[in-house]
């Protein structure tokens, strides 16, 4: 079963997300310039949002991080340990299922690890101290053999060597702990683990790159700063530059496959319900954060559309194939909405509507609504207890209508 999220929403002139040149990022779609927000951007702004909102609680949470070390001898320095010998015996405890770490006690790429992960590691090493100790600092090479012509053999090498260090148990029971801790978030957006293929997480979520639904062109603004120092006789900008910008309303699309977030979750039905709620909310309140301080575009959305179907996949995107443009009886946002409203009925009609167990449409817009009028609700509340309701009687198999 799956729950799809549709989202229109209208931003005011901003550079939400920059690509390298610091431009908002863009594409080309139905032959047209786009502006577009990366799915990246937005999965980290959902991830924000479930701790900003307080969604979900801190256990059942992640950090995406190469500074697991740091964060593991703190906790092992608040229980007695010190800080300055833990770095080095948790080096050799990672290394010891083939994570490899660098000079500085970085892990070689980020590792998304849930909180109750990061507990259990600390326990475990906790735990095994005295066995752990006498193997610090074993195994490790410099930078320089690293970039050195024979760095990749060298690098085998070692990573063969730390593993072979740490007795079999500890690293099986390191593996082990690796299991996603009921990490929501990861739960969500999957982790991959390059060197522990095992404990990859499949994700249970696709999130889109949000595009315009209008054709964009990037404008600038030149800037200047005054020194409020400088004598007074003194004219001209102490400072002056340009920042990019744009002005788009976008349509979001996502979507969760709930049966493989309930595997993630170790069947853990109750706390899959709050994680699909925490998605649907934080999905709605999520807002980048590029150039906000400078351009403060805090603006919600003005549609949203939840589906819950059996199977189906429906991306609305190409109700914008051609660029929508504002009409003399109609602005931007009001004429997106009805080109979506469109769509799904062109693709109700081929397609039919068997196996969606339900659809709910939150609006700001009174018009504009004709395929799906009838499943517009009166706010995000009731959306979002409507998608769970629909979702837990689907999984049940009971007392929905089809």
């Amino acid at each position: 079963m799956f729950v799809e999220l549709h989202i229109l929403q209208n931003f005011a002139p901003s550079n939400l997300n920059r690509d390298d040149t610091g431009a908002p990022k863009d594409c080309e779609f139905g032959g047209y310039r786009r502006a577009r927000i990366s799915s990246q951007c937005l999965k980290r702004a959902v991830r924000t949002a479930f701790r900003a909102e307080h969604l979900l609680p801190e256990e059942n949470l992640a950090a995406r991080t190469k500074r697991v070390i740091d964060e593991l001898a703190k906790r092992l320095g608040e229980r007695g340990k010190s800080e300055e010998e833990a770095g080095p015996i948790l080096e050799a405890l990672l290394k010891g299922v083939g994570l490899s770490v660098d000079n500085a006690g970085r892990t070689q790429y980020l590792l998304f690890l849930g909180e109750a992960e990061i507990a259990a590691v600390a326990d475990l090493c906790l735990k095994n101290w005295d066995t752990l100790k006498p193997l610090a600092g074993e195994g490790a090479a410099s930078n320089d053999e690293q970039d050195s012509p024979r760095a990749r053999g060298s690098a085998r090498s070692v990573k063969k060597a730390g593993k072979d260090a740490v007795p079999r148990d500890i690293a099986e029971a390191l593996r082990k702990m690796l299991n996603g801790g009921k990490a929501a978030d990861l739960a969500l957006f999957g982790r991959m683990l390059a060197d522990l293929p095992e404990n990859n997480v499949d994700a249970a979520s696709q999130v889109a790159h949000a595009l315009s639904t209008n054709k964009v062109s990037v404008e600038f603004d030149f800037y200047t700063a005054v020194d409020d120092l400088k004598p007074e006789d003194t004219a001209g900008a102490d400072m002056l530059g340009t920042v990019e910008f744009n002005s788009a309303c976008f349509y979001r699309y996502a979507n969760v496959d709930v049966s493989q977030l309930e595997r993630n979750l170790q069947g853990d039905k109750e706390l899959a319900r709050d994680t699909l709620s925490a998605f649907l909310r934080a999905s709605v309140a999520a807002v980048p954060t590029g150039k906000q301080n400078s351009m403060a575009a805090q603006n919600p959305p003005s549609l949203v559309f939840a589906v819950v179907r059996e199977a189906g996949l429906w991306s609305l995107a190409n109700a914008f194939v051609k660029p929508v443009y504002p009409s003399q009886d109609a602005d931007l946002v009001q004429r997106s909405i009805k080109e979506l409203d469109a769509c799904w009925g062109k693709l109700a009609m081929m397609y039919g509507e068997k196996g969606i167990l339900g659809k709910w449409v939150a609006s700001t817009e009174r018009e504009g609504l004709l395929q799906l009028a009838g499943s517009r609700v009166g706010n995000i509340d009731q959306l979002v207890d409507s998608v769970l309701e629909t979702a837990a009687a689907g999984a049940t198999g009971a007392g929905v209508a089809r």
